[in-house]
């Protein structure tokens, strides 16, 4: 007999079982089973799987911009959105359906092609990142998925450099190159991050923190890279105070000056899915619990740090900003990997 009491149905092994034993049952009716493979069906399951997964992604960030605001009016002591609906809950709607309807007028003497396809290689690229997320049913890749997230968020570069210059103007191209050298400097921090608590855990996959017990070991050091790391991932979605590719007073937008209408539309969604991604990975990390509500109230907590730090901090300077990346943060997240490492290891 099948031991229920430790079944996992996100298991392949398990699902296969529980896809057997129904089309067992079937088959004593009119509806065949016969020719059905259970790994087709377990691989259509685990599509169905990520597919609600985005779909509820995408959701949450309409919602986000919302809440942003929302607070961005309470702390500024005037009327937020307050029009559609109760509160302006349907606000977001109505920004979708305003932007995506619009005329989009493109400017002259662009590159087409690329100017057209990177907003939307940015969005899959952030949609790919949440499919590493650890979930009921899991692909062979999830075994390294530290190392593959690292991968995407190091090619989301590529796809910002690329939006400046095809646009053609010297606004956007200043934009995306004050953009890349600011990602760069701070996706060091990050893998010395990983590096630091791969090191304390000795593992590649992430859904072994909701499993660690020892991870508290290093908690004596937890507080300074959860700093560290806030800091990196203000710098990295170019969140104020270092919004600098898309300083107005120097930039007029910066790197997005030519996108209007839907293509502004997905600029966006990537960049509040990256910070929605960016939260929830934080809180997976530093806060290791299987609890579902135990991490989505964290990852509350830290996407409202992004919208008060908004609020809150006025810009910063550009040559600070590198300064603190390379003679502040560098040296200090690397004291902490070596102590991680020679001390708490050996």
């Amino acid at each position: 007999m099948y031991n229920l009491k430790n079944f996992d149905f996100f298991n392949l092994d398990n699902s296969r079982y529980i896809i057997n034993y129904f089309c067992s049952l079937f088959r004593v009716s009119r509806w065949s089973c016969g020719g059905i493979n259970s790994e087709v069906i377990y691989w259509f399951l685990v599509f169905f799987d990520n597919l609600l997964l985005l779909i509820a992604v995408l959701v949450n960030i309409a919602f986000i911009t919302l809440i942003e605001r929302k607070v961005l009016s309470y702390s500024q002591r005037r009327i937020g959105p307050n029009k559609p609906s109760f509160i302006g809950i349907f606000q977001p709607i109505a920004d979708a359906i305003k932007l995506f309807t619009k005329n989009l007028i493109l400017p002259e003497g662009r590159h087409k092609i690329i100017f057209g396809s990177t907003p939307f290689i940015a969005l899959f690229l952030v949609l790919w990142v949440w499919v590493l997320i650890p979930k009921g049913f899991e692909g062979n890749y999830h075994h390294y998925s530290r190392i593959f997230l690292l991968i995407i968020i190091r090619l989301n570069v590529y796809p910002l450099l690329l939006r400046g210059w095809a646009s053609t103007n010297k606004y956007s191209i200043v934009g995306a190159l004050r953009r890349v050298a600011q990602t760069i400097s701070y996706e060091i921090r990050l893998a010395l991050v990983f590096l630091a608590i791969l090191l304390s855990t000795l593992t590649l996959p992430l859904d072994f923190f909701s499993n660690n017990k020892d991870f508290f070991k290093i908690l004596l050091v937890v507080p300074t890279m959860l700093g560290v790391w806030l800091i990196s991932r203000l710098a990295e979605t170019n969140r104020t105070p270092f919004d600098f590719a898309e300083g107005e007073r120097e930039l007029v937008s910066g790197f997005n000056t030519e996108y209007r209408a839907a293509a502004f539309a997905v600029i966006f969604i990537a960049e509040y899915g990256s910070i929605y991604f960016l939260g929830f990975l934080s809180s997976f990390i530093f806060i290791p619990s299987s609890s579902f509500l135990v991490v989505a109230r964290f990852t509350t907590v830290l996407v409202f740090f992004w919208i008060w730090a908004r609020s809150t901090f006025p810009r910063y300077r550009y040559d600070l900003l590198i300064t603190l990346a390379w003679k502040r943060i560098l040296p200090l997240i690397l004291r902490i990997t070596i102590f991680i490492g020679g001390v708490i290891l050996y």
